[in-house]
């Protein structure tokens, strides 16, 4: 029996509020959602919250900065309704990806340029720059770029020279024999040089004529040893919620658990492991002689803890990360450490996003002689092309939960099978609510 509670579901997920009501036997507030005609978040509360305990319940899958301004709104329109206490229930936390990374871009998205989707569905799931075999040629993203690599190299140095180039070659009467077009690419003064600066007289107009045509700004570079900077959106969204109101945050397999940190309110942070280890216990034949993957090195102890539950062993895909030019963004090749040859490969990560991961690793894992791969993911976005490019795999089978809508994702996808997370959610906001612990929740024995 649960009084002086009010849920509130908002746009992101309808049908998640719908479970997580039913459990709690209530029924959702009334709320009015919409946008005005310039694209502004409107959001009206029907009924009264002052003196309630709130829950607001908005995932942080597809329209993201839309769900979560509406989100800011909710919050802020019940704390000043005189609300006791707002709960933001995020099944996904939005931004949790992006978290505080100050000084260079360790760990930060790797695609530079905007993703292309593919619209002939002919994907290679193929490492870039492929891992060269003993005795074959190398790569091409180490072959092909090594002359270019000395030359930008043989510029940094003449560049640091304190007085211009020291090293030219000299004629025999010791002028410099160094060609103007070089000079002035090196020290970045074919715009403004000193001829440009003096007055035109008859003797030199028509050449700073032809300059003023030609003559372009040397293309600006970042000084030699600057970092670039990421932004912090992980401080930025926590900083919203508080300021908006919010009293307590509920979420479910963090990205990054560390972002409980940014925040000065209590962050319970909820786990879908205990789904993942019925899902292999139920529907997989001999499970212990199945392999536990993890697809990068950040999700292995997120492996290993079902691993060592059910007594499987276990097997990681290690990224090795190599430059194709000086230039270029860093691309990685997966490496297997680990045995899975005529076993059941189940790979186990927390966010499947464009699947490019977990698609590719699929593939190596076949390779490397995986009777069957099946893929277990907490949060399933699945944005972009990830559904055609799961249908054209070597994926056997996706499972995921619904902490995002799964509704039209399923109905394109065969291979997709959700697991139903709002039960989890429900007796967190009941214990919640009634002051009990949830370390329940945590219990997988």
């Amino acid at each position: 029996m649960v009084r002086n509670i009010v849920v509130l579901g908002l746009s992101s997920h309808p049908q998640l509020t719908d479970i997580i009501c039913n459990h709690l036997g209530i029924p959702p507030a009334k709320i009015l959602l919409g946008k005005f005609a310039v694209g502004e978040t409107r959001v009206e509360i029907i009924e009264s919250v002052r003196e309630k305990d709130v829950f607001i319940i908005q995932s942080g899958g597809g329209k993201v900065n839309d769900h979560l301004m509406e989100l800011l709104i909710t919050v802020s329109a019940c704390k000043t309704a005189s609300a006791r206490r707002v709960t933001a229930v995020l099944p996904l936390f939005p931004y949790s990806r992006q978290s505080d990374i100050p000084y260079n871009k360790t760990g930060a998205p790797l695609a530079k340029a905007p993703p292309v989707v593919n619209k002939h569905g002919n994907y290679t799931f193929d490492s870039r720059p492929q891992t060269p075999y003993p005795g074959k040629q190398e790569s091409a993203g180490l072959g092909a770029g090594s002359d270019g690599l000395h030359k930008k190299l043989h510029n940094l140095q003449l560049k640091d020279q304190p007085n211009g180039v020291k090293d030219a070659t000299k004629d025999k009467d010791g002028n410099d024999e160094t060609p103007s077009s070089r000079r002035s690419t090196i020290d970045g003064s074919d715009y403004f040089n000193e001829q440009n600066l003096k007055t035109p007289g008859p003797s030199n107009q028509h050449e700073q004529n032809s300059k003023a045509v030609s003559g372009r700004p040397p293309p600006f570079e970042p000084q030699r040893g600057y970092k670039q900077w990421v932004a912090q959106a992980g401080t930025l969204v926590a900083d919203l919620l508080t300021s908006a109101g919010a009293d307590h945050i509920i979420t479910m397999d963090l990205h990054d658990p560390q972002y409980q940190g940014f925040f000065d309110i209590p962050v319970d942070n909820l786990y879908g492991r205990h789904l993942l280890q019925k899902y292999i216990q139920y529907n997989i034949p001999d499970y212990q002689q199945a392999v536990a993957v993890s697809p990068d090195a950040g999700g292995a102890k997120r492996a290993t803890a079902i691993a060592d539950a059910l007594g499987m062993p276990f097997a990681l895909i290690h990224k090795e990360r190599r430059p194709t030019r000086i230039t270029d963004r860093q691309n990685a090749t997966m490496l297997l450490v680990g045995d899975v040859k005529d076993r059941v490969a189940i790979l186990i990560d927390d966010l499947a996003d464009t699947c490019n991961t977990i698609t590719r690793a699929a593939k190596l894992l076949k390779k490397e002689g995986a009777t069957k791969v099946i893929a277990l993911v907490t949060h399933g976005v699945l944005s972009g092309d990830a559904i055609e490019r799961i249908s054209a795999s070597a994926l056997d089978k996706l499972v995921v939960t619904n902490t995002v809508t799964q509704e039209n994702h399923r109905k394109h996808c065969p291979k997709l099978e959700v697991l139903e997370v709002g039960n989890v959610f429900a007796e967190a906001i009941r214990r919640v609510h009634h002051g009990e612990s949830i370390s329940v929740l945590f219990q997988y024995d």
